[in-house]
């Protein structure tokens, strides 16, 4: 799948939701607005409650979505006789689309009514959403080959090679605007403060700097505009990648501690779903069947 290709992939999943979300809104909102006690009366009630045609329609496919985002991922992870079978981020980034749709569905399943067990299940489902949104800005911060595969500190330091170098010597410029590009491309001392917020802010500052220092060293030595963007982007790219070293460790071992809190969360919602399923197909609901 090429960038086109994938930027369309990740377009119409994420227009499935925003299209699925405004579509149970418009179709529910008179009815879900209405208190609990009063719903009884509105003409939507029989198809939207949880027991109806509509509501019970989308626990079920909510719960499905689920089930299937888990599944299809953690096998696709786990076992290599499908490791061909399409990128390992493409798999993640599918198993977010259903992990999003999923809960949106059966939360107009609930109609924003919890009670008894089935409300452990619900909160359950909530917090592994909320630690999915955590946990793939984790993701995110740790380097990753195009497979998906996480790269160590090693294999991420040697990213970096002799650009530099490389950059240097395509590029006609005196000795001090050499000195300048090559100390913005360079790995800074880690800033320490006891206050992180002021720490990342500090960094940040100085990467601009940095980058603004790069910007004017182009135009001093007189570079033409397209070779200056490709510079510029060069140098930005490199930037990240020493802000990303810098993190690595940290993010590994906060990717750690994640999945200690997603994965239980995920299997007390998933154990309460089948319990909550199986109790009303023993007290006899049944959907369109």
């Amino acid at each position: 799948m090429n960038k086109t290709a994938h930027r369309i992939y990740i377009f119409g999943l994420s227009f499935i939701v925003l299209i699925a979300l405004v579509a149970v809104v418009y179709m529910g909102y008179s009815y879900y607005k209405v208190g609990i006690e009063e719903r009884f009366f509105h003409p939507d009630h029989n198809s939207l409650k949880p027991s109806g045609v509509l509501g019970h329609g989308m626990g079920i496919v909510g719960s499905v979505f689920m089930i299937l985002g888990v599944t299809f991922y953690m096998v696709r992870k786990r076992y290599r006789v499908f490791y061909r079978l399409g990128l390992l981020k493409h798999w993640l980034e599918f198993h977010i689309f259903l992990c999003t749709l999923g809960p949106i569905l059966v939360l107009f399943h609930t109609s924003f009514k919890f009670g008894g067990i089935v409300a452990i299940s619900f909160w359950s489902m909530v917090a592994v959403f909320a630690s999915g949104v955590i946990g793939r800005f984790i993701y995110l911060q740790i380097p990753r080959t195009i497979e998906g595969r996480e790269l160590s500190l090693n294999e991420v330091r040697g990213l970096k090679g002799d650009f530099g170098d490389s950059l240097i010597n395509s590029l006609q410029v005196d000795e001090e605007s050499q000195a300048i590009i090559v100390d913005a491309i360079k790995v800074k001392p880690e800033i320490y403060h006891s206050n992180f917020i002021v720490r990342a802010f500090s960094k940040y500052r100085n990467d601009r700097n940095s980058i603004s220092n790069v910007k004017k060293v182009l135009r001093k030595n007189n570079i033409p505009k397209s070779k200056r963007t490709e510079v510029l982007s060069l140098v930005k790219n490199e930037i990240s990648l020493n802000r990303r070293i810098e993190r690595l460790v940290t993010m590994q071992n906060l990717f750690k501690y994640w999945h200690v809190a997603h994965l239980p969360f995920a299997l007390v919602m998933l154990v309460i779903m089948i319990i909550h399923v199986g109790v009303t197909i023993v007290f006899g609901y049944r959907w369109i069947f």
